[in-house]
């Protein structure tokens, strides 16, 4: 970490710990929702489809006595697609840089052939201490708690654990206890009031993705990306946003756009009400739809999407 990267705070007391807090998991583990709820805002946008974080997307929790820099990751999965490639690579590299790894495993149902790949991969390539999260134990039935916890026991090399709700907030201050207790002392790498290092510009591209996979089903979701082609403020408490939806055939150009536009609509009333509610101020937000074959198999069209290098 290089001296310009700390933020420099003279109120900062000399037993103050800093750290890198990796979290990984398969998809649909809650991973988002967990750092959400951690940090105590929204940071990372949230659906029940799998994959929805395609980037690593850091979240930023300070206290008087330490500063908490958890680093939300794309699910680890067998890819299809180079976009997929790209995402578990995202989440793979999260776990070298990091000060302690978050292994975060849906309680609710038995390990899965992902979980195991997620395990395999940081017992190769970790050497800091995991903690093991076994979430969503709102959803796990009394019956199934102790096989289920013992499978994931079994299977996650790890230093401690601890069962969670993200959703309902269960046992969140009790882990949050365990990561401070294993954080060394540090600076705050970052100003205290900072919850992310994303730019407006990303997090609006990503509240109209979010408001995509919320309203749609099947292959469509998983097919688009959202890039914001312009985003100024015309005017003290007005911010014009434009952006474009990309989706890889004519038949889900059609689906995102719906009816008279209705369905097209309907998204950009969402994500202006989100995009509002991060800026604290006004929007106007304006949307097309654009068809980019294979885009998710291409290396050019990834990055020019945002995705990659």
């Amino acid at each position: 970490m290089t001296l310009p990267e700390i933020a420099m705070d003279s109120a900062v007391p000399p037993d103050h710990r800093s750290g890198y807090v990796a979290v990984v998991g398969r998809p649909s583990v809650g991973k988002s929702t967990l750092v959400n709820a951690l940090v105590g805002q929204k940071v990372a946008i949230v659906s029940e489809k799998a994959q929805t974080t395609r980037n690593r997307i850091l979240g930023i929790l300070t206290r008087p006595e330490a500063q908490v820099i958890f680093v939300d990751t794309p699910g680890i999965h067998r890819p299809l697609h180079r976009l997929g490639e790209y995402m578990v690579e995202a989440a793979q590299a999260a776990v070298p840089d990091a000060d302690l790894v978050l292994f975060v495993a849906d309680g609710s149902v038995p390990p899965a052939t992902e979980d195991r790949l997620v395990a395999e991969f940081l017992a190769r390539n970790c050497r800091v201490p995991v903690l093991l999260v076994v979430n969503k134990m709102d959803r796990l039935r009394a019956r199934d708690v102790q096989a289920n916890t013992e499978a994931y026991l079994a299977l996650a090399k790890h230093e401690a654990w601890m069962m969670t709700s993200a959703t309902r907030g269960d046992n969140l201050d009790k882990l949050l206890e365990m990561i401070l207790q294993r954080l060394s002392p540090g600076p705050r790498f970052y100003p205290e009031g900072q919850v992310t290092d994303l730019q407006e510009r990303f997090v609006a591209a990503e509240l109209v993705r979010e408001q995509v996979l919320r309203l749609l089903h099947q292959e469509v979701p998983h097919a688009v990306a959202v890039v914001v082609d312009e985003f100024k403020e015309r005017h003290e408490g007005l911010t014009y946003i434009a952006a474009t939806i990309y989706v890889e055939k004519e038949s889900q150009k059609g689906i995102v756009i719906g009816s008279g536009g209705s369905m097209l609509k309907k998204i950009g009333a969402s994500a202006r009400e989100e995009i509002e509610r991060m800026l604290q101020g006004k929007a106007f937000l304006e949307l097309w739809v654009k068809v980019r074959p294979k885009w998710r198999r291409d290396d050019a069209t990834l990055r020019n999407v945002g995705y990659g290098a």
